[in-house]
Formats: C-alpha cells, structure tokens, sequence
C-alpha cells in the first residue's frame, strides 16, 4: 500500500481515539465481527515479529487467534494509548516465568485510521529476558517458520501451565513431548520451541521442575520427611539421581540440608507455641 498524506488536527486525532477505543474494547471483549467491521476493505496488517503482510481477506483467522480465551484475560498495558492526528501507538507486555528467570513479549501497535476506519496496522513485539536480553535474528526467524504470533506463544505458555497443574501429567514418569503437545492441542515443534527458545528448559526440565514443586508442597504441608525417596518416586522422577541433581539445581542444598532445616525450624515453632 503506497503512502499518502492524511492531514492532521484535533478533531482527526479526537476521531482515530474513538476508533481505536472502539477496536481495543471490541478485540477485549471478543467480538470479532465488530473488530473486522472497523477494517477500511484496503486495510494493511504488518505482523513484524511473524515477519507477514495481511490483508482483509486473511485477517479474520489471524484476529480470531490472537483475542482473548476468557474474559479474565487482559493486557498489561506498559503505557496509555497515545494518539496523534491519524495515528494510534498502544504498548502492552506480556510475562511468563521460565527457567533462566522471568521472560516477557513486549508488543508495541501503530494503528492509522482513514475514513473512520483502520487502514494500516504495524505491530513490532520482542522477547525480553530477565537479563534484558532480546532474542537473536535466529530465534526471530525460526518462530517466523512456526507462524505463532506473541500472543499466540502466550497463551500457549499459559496453556501449558494450567495443564501441568490441573492435570499433573508429571507423576507420569515416562511423559513425554509428544503426550503433552496431543494433550494441549499444539504440535510437538511449537511446544519444543516454546520450552527451549522462549523458557529457556528443556523438556524433561520443565517436567522435573514440575515434579520438584509438588514434592515441596508434600514437603511442607506435613509429609513423612524420612520417605524422600519414596516421595522422589511418587512425584514421577525415574531415578534418585535425576531428583536429586534437579533438588541441588533448583533449592541450593541438598535433600538432606533441606530435611534438617525443616526439622529445625519445626522445633523451633513448637518451642515457641509451648512457651
């Protein structure tokens, strides 16, 4: 689509907030029908991030993917909605936890409104980790081939999440990638990527993570401490080798240190009720 000079003025910037105020709240409560109904028929969508080019035709697919699942579901807006004449510029993150600390998408819209309605659309989004590092051309490119936008990668993570812990597939020692990938509805490569290149764990990490967390919450919720192995077992690890190396990785001491400072602090609790 060749540019062209829109001219500009208050009453141009009051009407390109009404539209975009409109198109934010209609995506938000997720109405697709009213989101398209606000695209100008010659309306350009840059997914920068997906590295694609979209016009009317295709939109509605992409749109209906990337709109919230629940109406819990929201933005974390980073700034207010500025808008400029004919131009509408919103910022919104999204943070998910992986396993070199927090990671977040930070997303970022240009949205210019001609004749009352959307004509172009540019989105730029990023992965951001902890250390405010942002992913390689290759991590770029090689998301780019799965077609999953920054949001779809959100929910996929979100997804993943709630799997894990509605369904505990974990206690399950022999789970494996392409179980958990059939169970949430996603392909085996997406959810490889999205462990590996967005989280920052392995598979079996992530899984032995998982395993780790439900062992702790026995732990502390009043389980025998002398059965940790047993415990290791019952939590889905296969080896007392694989627990205890992700135990030393993930809480800093060993087992043992772990189970001596819990009876410390025990007795130190029923000291204090007793006086």
């Amino acid at each position: 689509m060749p540019d062209i000079e829109l001219p500009d003025g208050p009453q141009q910037t009051a009407l390109t907030r009404e539209v975009v105020l409109r198109y934010h709240l209609s995506w938000k409560h997720r109405d697709l029908d009213a989101v398209l109904a606000l695209y100008h028929p010659d309306v350009e969508y840059n997914d920068f991030f997906l590295n694609r080019r979209m016009g009317l035709h295709e939109l509605r697919g992409y749109v209906q993917s990337t709109m919230p699942r629940r109406p819990d579901e929201a933005l974390e807006h980073i700034d207010r909605i500025r808008v400029d004449g004919h131009t509408a510029f919103i910022q919104y993150g999204t943070t998910l936890h992986g396993g070199a600390g927090l990671v977040s998408f930070h997303t970022s819209e240009a949205i210019t409104v001609r004749d009352g309605l959307i004509w172009r659309i540019n989105e730029y989004a990023s992965l951001v980790r902890e250390s405010g590092r942002e992913a390689s051309s290759d991590e770029r490119q090689a998301v780019s081939k799965l077609g999953l936008s920054a949001t779809q990668l959100s929910f996929m993570a979100r997804d993943l999440q709630e799997y894990f812990s509605q369904h505990r597939p974990f206690l399950d020692p022999d789970l494996d990638l392409q179980q958990v990938a059939d169970a949430t509805g996603y392909r085996r490569n997406q959810m490889s990527y999205l462990l590996n290149q967005v989280l920052g764990l392995s598979f079996y990490r992530y899984v032995n993570q998982a395993r780790l967390q439900h062992l702790l919450a026995r732990l502390e919720a009043g389980s025998d401490l002398r059965r940790m192995d047993e415990m290791a077992f019952e939590a889905g690890f296969n080896s007392l080798s694989a627990f205890y190396n992700c135990f030393r990785r993930q809480v800093g001491m060993s087992p043992k240190a772990y189970l001596k400072q819990i009876s410390t602090r025990t007795r130190t609790q029923d000291k204090a009720m007793g006086d």
